[in-house]
């Protein structure tokens, strides 16, 4: 049986599977529950500063997007850092760290981007017992406007500097969360590596304003006839976060950072996918909140399975896809695949032909009795039949072999060769 324990830059837990820093990790009692169902870990929600506490709206909090069947594609969040007094929730992490030794605790801290206010919250948490701290630089709403999250998560400079600060001023490792809304990860990630950070958690949430009331004419979630932008997470945002999370990885400058995978995660195949591309623990918020803490037991369960039927340790899977990631320019121009339909699975429905003939390369035939093939000639393999074909495997890609006739071009396939040597790049007949 595969071995889920984790050692992520010395945080120890008994599995990768951690809550992200959001409203189910706001108090004791939640995080007991959590713990209870069975997550490796926990990141506490966010701490600021002693004094008043953040105040947050007593309306509605929470925007979302569904799929045909209701089902949740996305969460807008507009709420802020935790609305409780500080000394309460260093109390009540002392309390659940007692208790749960074997568990990951992470205290989430976004306070004022000056030095005096950093030592004094590293002072003040240093006590608790908890394991680790994530520097909070990725909020996109409400706490930006005032200096901080996604405000000081956009400036390089910044990040770098208050990572200085928090490795000289306390002992527990530094994990940086790194915000979404900017055009290079890479950068920021950079800069909390010069900075002497442990790890980077990413992503953080998505600026948006996921719908519009249409009788108020205000976004929601609506707040007394007036809405706002607001944070985006949930399985929407996978793809984003998993892009992001491969930058950092294949980047030579960053490349052995180590990172924990925030974004969407909703199975044990999600987890699996931000694992083999660098994610040495992964982040959960969105799944939580729609099915519950005990969600996590599937994940458990579907990722060991999955080691165990691969004959595979977590160490073979964390970073394995990264060598397979590349830029588009090196990507074999002569690979070469045809559609393929299974007449037998097919259910006749005509949503290959509807897309392939309106959206694409009219390389699927309707014939009689409504029995669809792929018409070789015209097909450029884009792929577009099978996503939106409602059977799995209905139909497949057939790679041509080395020197099989493409009938679309009339030329036979060729080994590989990719755009930096194409005859039509003009780069690389200048560099001829």
């Amino acid at each position: 049986m595969a071995d889920l324990r984790t050692n992520f830059v010395g945080i120890k837990s008994p599995n990768p599977f951690w809550l992200a820093s959001a409203p189910p990790t706001d108090k004791e009692v939640n995080v007991r529950r959590a713990f209870q169902a069975g997550w490796g870990g926990v990141v506490w929600k966010t701490l600021g500063s002693e004094g008043p506490p953040v105040v947050n709206v007593n309306g509605p909090r929470y925007g979302v997007v569904y799929g045909a069947d209701r089902r949740v594609l996305g969460i807008n969040n507009i709420e802020l850092i935790t609305d409780r007094p500080l000394e309460v929730n260093l109390r009540e992490i002392k309390s659940v760290k007692r208790d749960y030794p074997d568990r990951a605790l992470i205290i989430s801290l976004m306070v004022p981007c000056d030095e005096d206010s950093w030592r004094d919250i590293l002072a003040r948490i240093e006590d608790t017992g908890a394991d680790g701290v994530e520097l909070n630089f990725g909020c996109p709403h409400g706490m930006a406007e005032r200096g901080m999250g996604s405000a000081v998560g956009q400036v390089p400079e910044y990040i770098e500097m208050v990572t200085r600060w928090v490795k000289q001023y306390s002992r527990m490792p530094c994990i940086v969360k790194l915000t979404p809304n900017i055009t290079d990860v890479r950068k920021p990630a950079e800069a909390a590596m010069r900075g002497g950070a442990d790890a980077v958690s990413l992503i953080n949430t998505v600026n948006s304003i996921t719908s519009v009331d249409l009788d108020l004419f205000a976004p929601q979630p609506t707040i007394d006839g007036k809405g706002s932008h607001g944070g985006y997470c949930g399985p929407a945002v996978k793809p984003i976060a998993l892009n992001m999370v491969a930058e950092i990885a294949r980047n030579p400058e960053t490349r052995g950072l180590p990172i924990s995978g925030i974004g969407g995660i909703t199975t044990w195949r999600d987890a699996a996918e931000f694992m083999a591309l660098g994610a040495g623990s992964v982040q959960v918020c969105t799944a939580a909140m729609t099915y519950g803490f005990k969600v996590v037991q599937e994940m458990i369960s579907g990722l060991r399975d999955y080691l165990d039927s691969h004959e595979m340790e977590m160490s073979d899977l964390i970073g394995r896809a990264v060598p397979n990631v590349t830029d588009w320019q090196y990507l074999n121009l002569n690979y070469v695949t045809k559609a393929v339909i299974d007449q037998d699975a097919c259910i006749k429905c005509g949503r290959c032909y509807a897309a392939c003939e309106d959206t694409s390369h009219q390389a699927i035939a309707m014939n009689p009795g409504r029995v669809f093939e792929v018409v070789e000639e015209e097909c450029v393999a884009c792929n577009l039949c099978i996503d939106v074909c409602p059977v799995e495997d209905c139909i497949t890609m057939r790679e041509l072999e080395i020197g099989e006739l493409d009938k679309r071009t009339g030329e036979k396939r060729r080994e590989y060769a990719n755009w930096t040597t194409h005859p039509n790049n003009p780069m690389a007949k200048a560099a001829e």
